[in-house]
């Protein structure tokens, strides 16, 4: 690259125009949802002290607003493919900021609840369509844009509970933290509508569904495909080493490995650091290594690794074999997701409602782990999340040596 290149490459009037700007807006609402995600999951203390919520509300609260959405999101996915975008996204911006707005001055548990269930498919319409959106600017870089898309996400996880704990310590307490957002999320629905509504959509007119009905038939001939059906089957597997794992990782270290709760939320700091980190090493990656060839190699790894995990006897080496758990999944849902995204080019939106509608087969995966757990010990659960990259070794695609250079 000569030097003329690499100034015009690293201009930051060149990064921050036309598709730059469109591409960093969409960044900034997927942090923004994992912003206030990662908020809420650490406030949960404090909205029950404030409320008097029980357990089971809590559980409610977080299940029947997802249960909703997954019946929601679909049709969104459609509408995004039929109909303007960019009205669908504004309407969830619209939506997103006032079910922020009505969460943060909830004052009691009927109003949050409603509040949630609005969250969820506001989040549908404004997040997952912007994701979408992401994947139509350029079909040929799904997994490197699907890696900023990813890290983005992280970044946000890991500063929302640093933005609660700095307006908590202000005395804006966790009603101040949701509330303080609402203009970032106004900001950025204002922005994300003038953006797209100058965009051509991903398919001419005459390819375009014929409306709502034309749009769901398509979508389930589409799930039907095998190429959709293995990516679809891959990213719920890939989980178990994800977030699944995640669920039940604190609790792993105190009923197993028996430390303090203190120690265990350290593990979870160390976890979600060095996931920080490994996402941000996978953009860089991806411009070296094909995205399978590192996924099939990362799989095999964390085959030996996770048992080292569960079988090591002492704490300090449980969490460097954490620490390199937390590294060598990094990548994984940002690959089968561009992958999931390259099987049907121009219909984004069509990904996001078949997605949509897999999550309720795949999110009975932590229930029925739970059931393990609760039958025959949380020990056996977490063996069985080895199903997770042994899955990845089997299901991927077999690569010829040309295909497994980079892009």
């Amino acid at each position: 690259m000569s030097a003329s290149d690499s100034k015009q490459k690293l201009d930051p009037r060149r990064l921050l125009s036309g598709a730059s700007l469109f591409v960093l807006t969409l960044l900034a609402i997927e942090l923004l949802d994992e912003l206030v995600f990662g908020a809420r999951e650490a406030a949960w203390p404090l909205i029950r002290t404030d409320l008097g919520l029980s357990y089971a509300q809590i559980g409610l609260l977080l299940g029947v607003p997802d249960l909703v959405a997954a019946f929601i999101e679909p049709v969104l996915g459609i509408m995004g493919d039929v109909w303007s975008r960019w009205l669908v996204i504004g309407a969830g911006g619209v939506a997103f900021t006032i079910a922020m707005l009505a969460f943060g001055l909830a004052p009691n548990y009927a109003i949050l609840m409603a509040a949630s269930i609005l969250f969820y498919p506001a989040s549908g319409a404004f997040v997952s369509l912007s994701q979408s959106s992401l994947m139509d600017h350029d079909p040929s870089r799904h997994e490197h844009l699907m890696a900023r898309w990813t890290l983005a996400g992280s970044v946000g996880v890991v500063a929302g509970p640093l933005l609660l704990g700095a307006l908590v310590a202000m005395a804006g307490g966790w009603r101040g933290t949701f509330v303080a957002m609402v203009p970032l999320s106004a900001a950025l629905t204002v922005a994300a509508w003038v953006q797209l509504r100058s965009r051509r959509p991903p398919r001419a007119e005459s390819e375009r569904p014929q409306g709502l009905r034309d749009g769901l038939r398509q979508a389930a001939q589409a799930a039907r495909r095998p190429d959709v059906l293995r990516w679809l089957v891959l990213l719920m597997f890939s989980d178990f080493m994800l977030d699944v794992l995640l669920g039940f990782l604190a609790l792993y270290f105190v009923d197993v490995v028996k430390v303090s709760p203190a120690l265990a939320g350290l593990s979870i700091a160390v976890w979600s650091a060095v996931g920080l980190a490994g996402d941000a090493l996978m953009i860089p990656l991806l411009e070296r290594v094909r995205g399978l060839t590192y996924l099939r190699y990362s799989a095999v790894a964390m085959l030996f690794l996770f048992p080292a995990f569960l079988l090591a006897p002492w704490y300090p080496v449980k969490l460097v074999l954490l620490a390199l758990l937390g590294l060598g999944n990094s990548g994984w849902y940002a690959i089968l997701k561009g992958q999931l995204f390259s099987t049907l080019p121009g219909q984004s939106g069509t990904v996001m409602a078949i997605d949509a509608a897999f999550s309720l087969v795949a999110g009975a995966t932590p229930a029925l782990l739970g059931w393990v757990a609760q039958s025959a010990g949380l020990p056996v659960a977490m063996w069985l999340l080895l199903l997770g990259p042994a899955v990845l070794i089997i299901g991927l695609p077999q690569l010829t040596r040309a295909e497994a250079r980079p892009e």
